[in-house]
């Protein structure tokens, strides 16, 4: 059970990732979700989330009478968005944060940061690869891994099939690995999950049953359909750390993974293959279809470490700590 923090605050963020903030507004705090009749991503709320009920929507025309503590901002817009809808500056006339979800496009590793050097300002990622290879200059940075609400131990694995969540993948295409779909999909075969599906088949040449697009499925039955999969494949290039490796961890799959980006630090040997080559990826879908107990004992190892290491609870305690030195440092100045 997560404890309380040491004072309730009321926290301003938008409903950007819809898993990041599932795990977010489990916390102890009251959090504000801007709403707009529209609905558009600037003010979506709950957007029929099953959240505590810890998470309020506020319509866009009462933030400016609405209390707020701390400002959780995820994108660039959000600061004038503040300052118009709040009449408050974050940074300068609110305590604000900035969480990083993305890996940097452009020249890496010397892409500067949005928020590079601002000391009112701190810089949150998501993973340490992040860290590693944005440039925040000056600008003050925390690394708050993330943390999932546990969907509990699920897995079954009795389908000899490969689970691949991925929104977009035609769109993103090398950005998320979907030119190397075919590769895999001849090893075992393929299900993917998730939104932008359309012209998938088509766009990579592989027909069902090597390749079903099976859609974008609401979260309780995306995760049974997980686990009935035998292996989770993840093939992402430069994105940041999937949530949905880490759920496909929780419910006890087996991993498959390109050692890219954060990959490398969630999934420990004994969970799952992570590799740069793609012909050792193959071969471990291959073994793992064959061999149901070494994928139940991969997925027994992976379930630990996900709630050893990104579980809840140490994700909440990891904002509250960091919310209090926000808070300590700002009423130290005034």
């Amino acid at each position: 059970m997560t404890a309380s923090p040491v004072r309730p605050l009321r926290v301003l963020v938008w409903h950007v990732h819809g898993s990041w903030t599932t795990s977010l507004v489990h916390g102890g705090h009251t959090y504000l979700l801007p709403t707009r009749s529209s609905g558009d991503c600037w003010g979506r709320g709950r957007a029929g989330r099953p959240w505590p009920e810890s998470a309020v929507e506020v319509p866009v025309e009462e933030l400016a009478h609405t209390p707020v503590d701390v400002v959780v901002l995820q994108r660039q817009e959000e600061l004038e968005l503040v300052h118009r809808w709040l009449g408050r500056r974050p940074g300068e006339d609110v305590p604000a944060v900035f969480v990083e979800h993305n890996t940097p496009k452009g020249d890496v590793p010397n892409t500067r940061h949005p928020m590079a050097d601002r000391p009112d300002l701190p810089v949150v990622h998501v993973t340490h690869f992040n860290n590693l290879v944005w440039d925040t200059g000056t600008a003050p940075v925390v690394v708050i891994p993330h943390g999932i609400v546990d969907p509990g131990e699920r897995y079954s694995g009795e389908l000899e099939r490969a689970a691949v969540v991925v929104n977009e993948p035609v769109r993103r295409w090398r950005v998320t690995g979907t030119d190397l779909l075919p590769a895999f999909a001849r090893a075992l075969p393929l299900d993917v999950f998730g939104m932008g599906l359309a012209d998938l088949g088509r766009r990579t040449g592989v027909g069902e049953p090597r390749l079903t697009p099976v859609g974008d499925l609401d979260t309780a039955r995306l995760h049974e359909e997980m686990a009935r999969r035998r292996v989770y494949l993840h093939t992402a290039r430069w994105t940041s750390l999937g949530l949905s490796l880490l759920e496909a961890m929780h419910l006890g799959m087996p991993v498959v993974a390109l050692a890219s980006t954060e990959a490398v630090r969630a999934v420990p040997a004994e969970a799952g293959v992570v590799s740069a080559d793609v012909a050792e990826l193959t071969s471990a879908l291959t073994e793992l279809a064959g061999d149901h107990g070494l994928a139940t004992r991969m997925g027994k190892a992976a379930r630990e470490f996900a709630l050893d290491n990104y579980g809840l609870d140490s994700f909440l305690h990891a904002w509250d700590v960091l919310f209090e030195r926000l808070l300590d440092e700002w009423e130290g100045v005034r």
